[in-house]
């Protein structure tokens, strides 16, 4: 226990039923915001509470240091990728339905097409 701080190191309470993974992409997700969406915004979209958010986000910063300028450059370059990826799959999943929707129209085309050249042979 750190006598300075004797809050440090020392577990109160329960432990949380969100994954770690979870609870980083949250707060991945509300730094990605820039500021642009209050906690109980982003809180809602991912199903906690608005308190919940603000003190994983709060947590984050004394994991990772926050008041150390090199500490923040690289955390919001790990927040602005990670926005960036997510935006990428985003618009990769949409076109993948529409590459999937063309395939089954040619398909569908490619049906038809065969059916009225075996009838276009028979006559």
């Amino acid at each position: 226990m750190d006598l300075a701080d004797p809050r440090k190191g020392v577990l109160v309470g329960r432990k949380s039923p969100y994954p770690a993974e979870f609870r980083n992409d949250a707060v991945a997700l509300y730094r990605a915001a820039g500021g642009k969406r209050t906690y109980a915004a982003v809180a809602a979209d991912v199903g906690v509470t608005g308190e919940t958010l603000r003190s994983w986000v709060r947590q984050a910063d004394e994991v990772a240091g926050r008041g150390q300028v090199r500490g923040d450059e690289a955390a919001e370059d790990r927040d602005e990728e990670l926005a960036r990826l997510r935006a990428e799959l985003g618009r990769l999943r949409k076109a993948e339905k529409e590459w999937e929707l063309e395939r089954e129209i040619l398909r569908r085309s490619a049906t038809v097409s065969g059916s009225a050249g075996a009838w276009a042979g028979s006559a």
